[in-house]
């Protein structure tokens, strides 16, 4: 015999579901957050270290039947991480590729990583040549990090908030949906699409640390974005110390006061100006990239000086941005 009052409470049940995925990730109460606090930054510090790099990129589905995804790219290299400031409550990773060029060993510094614990607002790609200040919504805000991505010239790329959980055994940082401008892979294509709305997580392994990335690759059609084709990518970090990272500690230790008051410019500026407006060039950056770059490489060749250095790149900063 079938059972009215089974049917109807199981019809009840998944109506109730339909908001299933925004209590995936419930609000944290403060005790569950400090418990948690030490094994989160513990987390985030086991990502410094020496590696051997894997990028695995793969088009999936497309959205757009119009679209033929491109085929399958993997690429490596070797990456330094060090951790450049930690007051607690904040850790900023960065990352600095050493690669083989002509039989010399080159350095190049790469992307940066903001954490920040219960932030209350974040710096996030809005639209194109712009980066503003988002909330985190206060109820959501304990026990979480918020992670903020800085290209190489240490002006912003993307940022997002989420929490470290546990699933399956296996712990890891989960973002919020974020968007980002190209990434050079895909803009030396000139493809049809022009951004990215994206899922990050990090998770530690045994031997280093993934970053994996869902990303749904968005361009404008009609005058609305729309969604092109999905992409996969797994970044792979494995220790490995079997190549010149000296070369990269040295880079640093000549250039690192100079990063520094970019790094400040860049702060003051998205607090003056209410976030950062500045015009992309996808695949180095931002119009002022190369010159940022090779402020840096004349310090470490020793044709400029730091003081000097500073003084031009907060210049270019300066002329470069715009009010928002």
């Amino acid at each position: 015999m079938i059972n009215l009052k089974t049917i109807l409470g199981a019809s009840l049940l998944a109506l109730a579901c339909t908001s299933c995925p925004a209590l995936a990730h419930p609000p944290i109460d403060a005790k569950q957050a400090a418990a948690h606090f030490d094994q989160d930054r513990a987390d985030i510090l086991a990502m410094a270290g020496n590696y051997k790099v894997r990028f695995d990129m793969q088009e999936s589905t497309r959205w757009d039947p119009a679209y033929t995804p491109i085929d399958k790219k993997t690429s490596g290299g070797h990456e330094v991480v060090r951790v450049i400031e930690d007051t607690g409550r904040k850790i900023v990773l960065q990352h600095i590729l050493v690669v083989k060029h002509d039989g010399q060993d080159m350095v190049i510094k790469h992307w940066r990583q903001d954490w920040e614990y219960e932030p209350e607002r974040v710096l996030v790609y809005a639209d194109t040549d712009t980066w503003k200040w988002e909330d985190v919504p206060e109820k959501m805000r304990s026990g979480r990090w918020s992670q903020t991505v800085w290209q190489v010239d240490d002006s912003p790329r993307y940022g997002g908030w989420g929490q470290f959980e546990t699933q399956g055994g296996i712990r890891r940082w989960r973002s919020n949906w974020t968007w980002r401008p190209l990434a050079r892979r895909d803009a030396v294509r000139n493809p049809v699409y022009d951004r990215y709305l994206a899922i990050n997580r990090h998770q530690n392994t045994p031997d280093g640390w993934i970053h994996w990335q869902d990303n749904t690759k968005m361009g404008s059609k009609d005058g609305k974005l729309v969604p092109i084709v999905q992409e996969y990518v797994l970044n792979t970090y494995t220790k490995f110390d079997g190549y010149n990272v000296q070369a990269a500690d040295d880079y640093w230790a000549a250039t690192r006061d100079y990063w520094a008051a970019v790094r400040a410019e860049w702060d003051d500026v998205a607090q003056k100006k209410g976030g950062i407006g500045i015009k992309e060039q996808a695949d180095t950056g931002t119009v002022i990239s190369a010159e940022l770059m090779q402020l840096a490489n004349d310090i470490q060749n020793k044709t400029t000086t730091t003081a000097k250095a500073i003084t031009k790149a907060r210049k270019l900063i300066a002329d470069n941005t715009r009010q928002l």
